[in-house]
């Protein structure tokens, strides 16, 4: 949306029904979490569930507006690892009061700190490098909706690793992000129809057609 309102982009019917599935099986995860959430004690409420969601929107809207700013300062002639370098180098240095107000436990054990530096070099510098590159290559639209492959994933591990339960409404959401990813990246058909030639004009013949004329008058029009 935001590319089709500043930079007046043209949003393709594929990109329209990726969005569309996209979008489809992430609200069924969502759907899926919150009622799995109601229905078990010890679990966080059905309305603390929609508050994430909300809030994971907020950060959603901020994180399209970020693949955005990045993509325009890489088609402006930033390098890729540029741009991406000062928006997490900003980034961090407005994190570092957080840091000191509330990183007592992530600095408390080795276990911990090994965590945040996983998280610091794997997820965060790793991914977004790549995610860069990407960004230089293809539009941000398409780079931000192949990103909803993200929550499939999470749901996948959490209930691989975690142990968690996903409802069949659930996997029918991880399903439509995957057709999703197919319709974005599935190579665009080349049509095979020749192209029309205009009345009254006609093709230049070759080297070997006169001589094919001299032979046979009637091959050759």
């Amino acid at each position: 949306m935001i590319e089709r309102v500043v930079d007046r982009r043209r949003l393709t019917r594929r990109w329209t029904l990726g969005a569309a599935l996209g979008l489809l099986g992430t609200l069924m995860l969502c759907a899926a979490q919150a009622t799995e959430d109601s229905g078990d004690r010890g679990q966080p409420s059905a309305a603390a569930t929609m508050l994430g969601v909300g809030l994971g929107l907020i950060a959603a809207t901020t994180y399209a507006l970020y693949s955005w700013a990045a993509h325009r300062l890489i088609t402006h002639g930033i390098a890729s690892r540029a741009a991406m370098g000062t928006v997490f180098g900003l980034g961090g240095l407005l994190l570092v009061p957080v840091l000191l107000v509330t990183g007592a436990p992530l600095l408390g054990s080795g276990s911990t700190l090994a965590v945040g530096a996983y998280m610091a070099v794997v997820p965060m510098f790793t991914g977004y490098v790549l995610f860069g590159w990407g960004l230089a290559h293809v539009p941000a639209s398409t780079a931000t909706t192949l990103s909803l492959l993200e929550p499939a994933v999470a749901a996948v591990l959490a209930v691989l690793v975690i142990g968690e339960r996903l409802p069949a409404v659930g996997w029918t959401g991880i399903a439509l992000v995957l057709a999703c990813l197919a319709v974005l990246t599935a190579p665009t058909a080349v049509s095979g129809r020749r192209r029309q030639r205009p009345e009254g004009v006609t093709p230049p013949r070759t080297a070997a057609e006169p001589a094919v004329a001299r032979s046979d008058p009637g091959r050759v029009p």
